[in-house]
């Protein structure tokens, strides 16, 4: 049984479920292996929280698209949520404590039975309070009970033709932000607008800028970083200040998750 029978085996005894489809390859596949299995009975929701950049969002409709699986978007505001905005280092567990909710109320009402997300096996070795609340509201990890890998993850995506097999792995505008430094709307819309422009003006796929009270702190794939060396930074600069920076820095050692997961004054 190769990695893809595995993971629709997984779906074979079930009579329907939700995928929590954000815009990335892991809950795309998963979309995908339920879609096979299940037909209409498999159900792609995004939540649109309003800290999930528009570019997740459009992806997400993309994939459910060529998948061809039902889909449905949720919205609701997390910055409505004050456990949410403090940004302590647990953040990531009420954003997915709130989405649990949503998910839950929304599976009641559809009479779905299973809930499942996009977790694979490498996310249980980060830091991740957020998985450890959807495990406690019981939503399940096909890719993690099919063990697989991001790597297996991407190259079965690819086999299958899903066209994100290759996208960067992205996370909630918010985690640009150091915790114990609060999350606004304001904040929010300068971090995305301002990928945007790097994307734009350097060619690099993946992005980061962090808001470090004020000061936009760039950083870009590793595989990528000559393609900082030549940009025009003071261009760059100019544009990031236009959308309210205070100042720009390039971090030259290039994008890892979880650099900024500290407390900040």
């Amino acid at each position: 049984m190769n990695k893809l029978d595995s993971l629709s085996d997984w779906f074979s005894d079930k009579k329907n479920v939700i995928v929590a489809l954000s815009g990335g390859v892991d809950s795309a596949l998963v979309a995908y292996a339920a879609h096979q299995v299940l037909g209409s009975s498999a159900l792609a929701v995004t939540a649109d929280y309003k800290t999930l950049a528009q570019e997740e969002l459009d992806s997400a409709k993309k994939i459910c698209q060529e998948i061809g699986i039902r889909h449905m978007i949720i919205s609701y505001d997390e910055l409505e949520n004050p456990d949410f905005v403090k940004n302590d280092q647990n953040r990531c567990y009420h954003c997915r404590s709130e989405l649990s909710d949503h998910l839950i109320r929304l599976a009641r009402k559809e009479n779905i039975t299973v809930i499942v997300d996009g977790t694979n096996i490498d996310d249980l070795g980060d830091y991740r309070p957020g998985i450890v609340a959807l495990q406690n509201n019981g939503i399940r990890s096909p890719l993690v009970e099919s063990n697989f890998t991001k790597s297996e993850v991407r190259d079965t995506a690819k086999s299958v033709g899903l066209s994100v097999y290759d996208r960067p792995s992205n996370s909630c505008l918010a985690s640009r932000i150091p915790w114990g430094q609060r999350v606004t709307a304001e904040r929010l819309a300068r971090i995305e607008v301002g990928e945007t422009f790097v994307k734009q003006m350097v060619g690099a796929k993946q992005v980061r800028v962090r808001d470090i009270n004020g000061m936009a702190k760039i950083e870009i794939g590793q595989d990528e970083l000559d393609l900082i060396q030549s940009a025009n930074i003071d261009d760059l600069a100019a544009k990031l200040k236009s959308i309210g920076f205070e100042s720009v820095t390039i971090d030259e050692t290039g994008y890892r998750p979880g650099k900024i997961n500290v407390i900040a004054d």
